[in-house]
């Protein structure tokens, strides 16, 4: 069992920065792909950005591409999502998730296994 506990939301202006965390039980942890989703009020959750296991390769949405940017530290089980310059469509519940096993990047919700329970960030105009 896998459990994930984010960090690091709050609210900023627009053109700040957050730095999200999740950190992760488990001793396997560089075997996870790790990936970032959120949820805004009224909408379905969507993809914001991925990291395979090694942290040797990472996808990003375009809506957050060259904005964001996901890393990961094994040896702290903790993987991080630096969001610079952010906009009020960015305001959404962000959830961290994994998956238990050494693959490709993912992008998509049914490919984890394990969830947050999400923290919020809100940027304001």
């Amino acid at each position: 069992q896998v459990q994930l506990v984010e960090s690091g939301g709050g609210l900023v202006q627009a053109g700040g920065s957050l730095r999200l965390s999740c950190a992760a039980s488990g001793r396997t942890f560089s075997s996870y792909n790790m990936g970032w989703f959120r949820q805004a009020p009224g909408q379905q959750r969507e993809f914001v950005a991925a990291i395979t296991w090694s942290g040797a390769s990472t996808r990003y949405a375009d809506s957050v591409k060259g904005r964001f940017t996901i890393s990961r530290d094994n040896a702290k089980n903790t993987v991080y999502l630096q969001m610079n310059s952010l906009k009020p469509e960015d305001t959404a519940a962000y959830y961290c998730a994994a998956r238990d096993l050494r693959g490709g990047v993912m992008t998509e919700i049914y490919e984890y296994n394990y969830w947050g329970q999400g923290t919020q960030v809100t940027v304001s105009s």
